[in-house]
């Protein structure tokens, strides 16, 4: 938005819907069915599932989960609080495993049933709507030759944990008996337990013996020889993976993806790269691949290549993108010190002592002034400085730190002032002199960037699609897989030195409702984009009692009060209706006294009363209070709440008041725009009967912090047919689990017997609610699920959507589709043409709506690429959805127009956005309710160090409750 828009005021709400008879609610045993009958449909789609230390060199010396929703529903003369039997329900859940698990396809024409026992839906054609296209995708073809393929296991003893010292163990037995033992052989070794040959090796199992130099390689003496490690190596063959099997599915005749097969040739294809480059996952680093850069306090980055073999409709496809991650600087830690604290001659204050120590811990240094490089992990650093520390030497005699190196290694240490570094044991801890520590290098940094960090990489890393995709094909000419006399001469392998061309559309943007009294009350969006210009939102909210307090003490005292009259203003000109005269005056505050202020806000308030619609807080200067702001608002006060940068406050923007306008009028109630489609009922299997649209998000604890919960979010729309406006709930769950465990729940209540909740069981009474009707059709957006989890998380999911629908209503099983929305992968679309205008966006990047499902998706399964957003910086991503269950049947047309229609719905700006609106506003949920627990877990420092299991099963501690009021609304936003 660039400009004010039109002024006026509306009336209090308008809609464009015809009346309707009040539908039937839940009810037990009663109540017609409400999904078509004969889900046993879906059994014809198919699919694949899815000790001491010393030397001369140093000093001696069941998870359950928590959550917002209640385990009984609210009472309601509409729903029953009676639900199915506990043996009722254990037939549900049967029933369920059953759907999942398909019977063999019907048609002669499918391939045969799996031996898997999760099977997904079978793409149900292609997409055919929207303007044809071609673009480019970082997918590379890959072609097979004829080879036998014998995977063997590998034993190595004693046991080695780290892959690069077992890959120089394998190397040597290579290069010392290819031409013997292994029959000239030369096998691909993916660093840990197996290996894999073009061809048998001369023998079933055999034992080797092999050596390899002293990792310390202090020169030998009389008094101490150089001494060589010696392993045992078995080899055993364990398997013949069948390139036949990839062949069959490939050709679409076999739905079970060979990942086996797979698995051998990504290690074949990985085998150079991994003894080149440091590896992290699937990705390469190394100064070698483009230059680095400093992100500060002792990080740097490094670039590299991210790549991942993929099986395809156009066959096998090797997906490779640029990439950068970020390392410790190898300097002295001396140097990595100062990033903290400069003056390095006085003693370190116990703060930034704390800091020093959180940020070092775990990491690996060599001392500069020995000859040899063996090196030390660093547990800590002395409470004391090094002018004060003592120890007691071999010898029984109490000597300081500086005197043993300055008697040892004739070394005066300078930085005296400074504590020392700690490594070895508690019991026997070895100290090291900061100055002569330097961080080992290619340590990877796993700890949180803070927020300039987080930008310099972004500024780093960001690369316009013409940019991006010349370095992708550098990086891949650079690789030289057909060179590579592993994988093109010993296995057969050769990989295309072109992005591969994709046949795409573009799908036409939907036409957008607004209030008839604008002067455009419906607009074409163009490029992504339009404005609110003209136009009055399509429900403007209401209100009457707010207020603003201001915490920013740099503001002229009058800005908070020309703010929040530009704001009341422009709100009132876009249809709102809001009360010119806050409640209480408009104050500033102590920023260090933030609670309290809001507390005094809501006394007042109340005192008078009423309830307050709204709060808007303009932020202290210094960033931090933002969480604690939401928490006491949302969870204690039950107090919607706008919070406004003071730096943005200041400046009187008209774009920015919209901007905020749009957030107030969807956390006052109020709806910004709709579908035109929508209002007139022609999206199909979505506006025909009532539907529901579910999103569902899982976040979990940013790298460094050990004592947080993943959260998860589920949201729901409670308007029908418009589908605009959702309703928010939060869980705490065990870290890192990433199935939601709140979908649905029961408990055994003594007096009331099972009582049943969850966030699906109040989302649909919250439905029925607000529409009088209970939903006909389910649509779940779920984010972030990895392939890998793709049948766990399905199939405990859809029980707990099933079990929900159950106790509300005995037979109630509205039809579902369960689609995962993922972001986080590496496939990037580029212009086939840069130069033509009619196929990118002013970014440079493919237009907004390109779509497509062919070439490099899936063999056989329902899944689609979308780009549905217009780029800013950088290359676009597109999103990737995959259609893991669909009783409502959708056609391909069908929903790939719906998603990218309601990409165009998003409450907070004008724009379309890159993922579905419902997984957007789970994500900001979940992250929402990050901030209600972020003081409570952020006193707990980083250790960087990985947790047990037993972690992972604590009691999970229960989020504040969300204020009832505030869960009306999208609050979130």
């Amino acid at each position: 938005m660039s400009r004010r828009g039109g002024g006026g005021r509306r009336p209090d709400s308008c809609s464009d819907q015809p009346a309707q008879a009040p539908a039937p609610s839940f009810q037990r045993g009663g109540g017609e069915a409400a999904g078509p009958p004969g889900r046993g449909h879906q059994g014809q789609r198919g699919g694949t599932g899815g000790g001491s230390h010393s030397g001369s060199g140093a000093a001696p010396s069941s998870s359950h989960a928590a959550s917002t929703s209640t385990a009984q529903a609210p009472s309601s003369p509409s729903v029953s609080a009676s639900a199915p039997s506990s043996s009722s329900v254990s037939t549900l859940v049967d029933e369920t495993e059953q759907k999942l698990t398909l019977a063999a396809p019907a048609a002669a024409t499918l391939p045969p049933s799996s031996s898997q026992a999760m099977r997904l839906p079978v793409r149900p054609g292609l997409g055919t709507v929207g303007r044809k296209c071609v673009v480019r995708a970082n997918h590379f073809m890959v072609q097979l030759a004829e080879r036998d393929i014998h995977h063997y296991d590998v034993s190595i003893t004693p046991e080695v944990t780290s892959k690069k010292i077992n890959r120089q163990i394998i190397s040597q037995l290579i290069n010392l008996y290819r031409l013997t033992h292994l029959g000239e052989r030369m096998p691909a070794y993916d660093g840990m337990k197996s290996i894999y040959t073009a061809g048998p090796l001369p023998f079933e199992s055999k034992e080797f013996i092999i050596t390899l130099p002293d990792s310390d390689p202090r020169p030998s003496s009389s008094t101490r020889p150089r001494r060589e490690r010696q392993f045992r190596v078995v080899i055993r063959l364990a398997s013949k993976p069948d390139l036949y099997t990839l062949q069959q599915f490939l050709l679409r005749r076999h739905f079970e993806a060979p990942y086996e097969v797979i698995q051998v040739l990504d290690v074949v294809l990985r085998a150079a790269p991994s003894e080149k480059h440091t590896v992290v996952g699937r990705s390469f680093f190394s100064t070698d691949l483009g230059p680095m850069g400093q992100l500060g306090d002792g990080v740097e980055y490094w670039r590299g290549y991210f790549q991942s073999l993929r099986p395809t409709q156009m066959g096998l496809s090797l997906n490779i993108d640029v990439s950068a991650c970020s390392f410790y600087e190898p300097i002295l830690v001396t140097e990595f010190v100062q990033k903290y604290c400069r003056d390095l001659s006085h003693p370190l204050s116990d703060e930034v002592r704390l800091k020093v120590e959180e940020a070092l811990k775990g990491i690996k240094v060599v001392l500069t002034h020995v000859e040899y490089n063996r090196s030390y992990k660093i547990t800590g650093i002395s409470s004391q400085p090094m002018s004060q520390l003592m120890f007691i030497d071999d010898n029984g005699t109490r000597m300081s730190v500086i005197q043993y190196f300055l008697e040892k290694s004739n070394i005066a240490l300078q930085f005296t002032s400074l504590p020392a570094v700690l490594a070895g044991s508690e019991a026997r801890p070895i100290y090291l002199p900061m100055e002569l520590s330097r961080i080992v290098a290619g340590q990877r940094y796993t700890k949180r960037f803070n927020e300039r960090q987080v930008t310099a990489l972004l500024r780093a890393t960001c690369q316009r699609p013409r940019e991006r995709e010349e370095n992708i094909r550098m990086m891949t000419r650079a690789n030289a897989y057909n060179d590579d006399t592993l994988v093109n001469r010993e296995f057969g392998i050769q990989v295309a030195d072109v992005l591969t061309l994709v046949d795409a559309r573009i799908l036409p943007a939907p036409m957008l409702k607004y209030h008839e009294s604008g002067r455009e009350a419906s607009v074409n969006p163009g490029f992504g984009q339009w404005n609110m210009i003209n136009k009055k939102m399509f429900n403007g909210g209401r209100v009457e009692v707010w207020t603003c307090v201001n915490f920013s003490t740099d503001l002229d005292p009058d800005v908070p009060f020309q703010f929040c009259q530009g704001l009341v203003d422009v709100c009132n000109s876009k249809g709102m209706v809001f009360n010119p005269r806050p409640v209480i005056p408009i104050s500033s505050s102590n920023p260090n006294q933030i609670e309290k202020a809001l507390v005094d806000v809501h006394n007042r308030t109340t005192q008078q009363g009423k309830q307050l619609q709204l709060l808007i807080i303009i932020l202290p200067d210094d960033k931090g209070s933002y969480g604690r702001i939401k928490r006491v608002c949302e969870t204690e006060l039950g107090i919607v709440s706008q919070c406004c940068q003071p730096k943005q406050a200041s400046k009187l923007s008209m774009q920015y008041f919209e901007n905020v306008a749009l957030k107030i009028n969807v956390k006052v109630g109020g709806r910004n725009t709709v579908l035109v489609d929508a209002v007139q009922k022609r999206i199909p299997l979505v506006t025909d009967r009532p539907t529901i649209i579910f999103g569902a998000d899982v976040t979990h604890p940013q790298r460094g912090e050990d004592s947080s919960p993943s959260i998860a979010a589920v949201v729901a729309s409670m308007d029908w047919p418009e589908v605009t406006k959702y309703r928010g709930l939060v869980s705490a769950q065990a870290r890192h689990e990433e199935i939601i465990q709140d979908l649905y729940k029961s408990i055994q209540d003594p007096q009331r017997g099972l009582v049943h909740g969850g966030m699906i069981r109040e989302l649909l009474i919250a439905f029925n609610r607000s529409t009088n009707r209970k939903p006909e059709s389910i649509i779940f957006y779920r984010d972030g699920v990895s392939e890998g989890q793709f049948s766990q998380v399905l199939l405990h999911e859809m029980n707990a959507i099933r079990l929900a629908c159950a106790s509300l209503e005995e037979g109630y099983a509205p039809p579902v589709t369960f689609v995962v929305v993922q972001k986080r992968h590496h496939t990037r679309l580029f212009p086939a043409d840069h130069n033509r205008r009619d196929l990118t966006d002013r970014s440079g990047n493919i237009l907004p709506g390109t779509v497509f499902d062919t070439h490099i998706c899936h063999p056989t399964e329902f899944d689609f690429y979308l780009n549905s957003h217009a780029g800013i910086q950088g290359t676009s991503r597109p999103t990737h959805y995959h259609v893991l269950y669909d009783e409502n049947r959708f056609s391909a047309d069908d929903f790939q127009v719906l998603t990218n229609n309601l990409c165009y719905t998003y409450a907070r700006c004008t724009r379309s956005v890159s993922i579905v609106p419902p997984a957007y506003y789970a994500h900001l949920a979940a992250f929402r309710a990050r901030y209600y627990i972020e003081d409570e877990t952020s006193a707990g420092g980083s250790t960087g160090g990985s947790r047990s299991t037993a972690d992972r099963n604590l009691a999970i501690r229960p989020l504040p409750v969300i204020k009832d009021n505030v869960k009306d609304v999208m609050f979130y936003c």
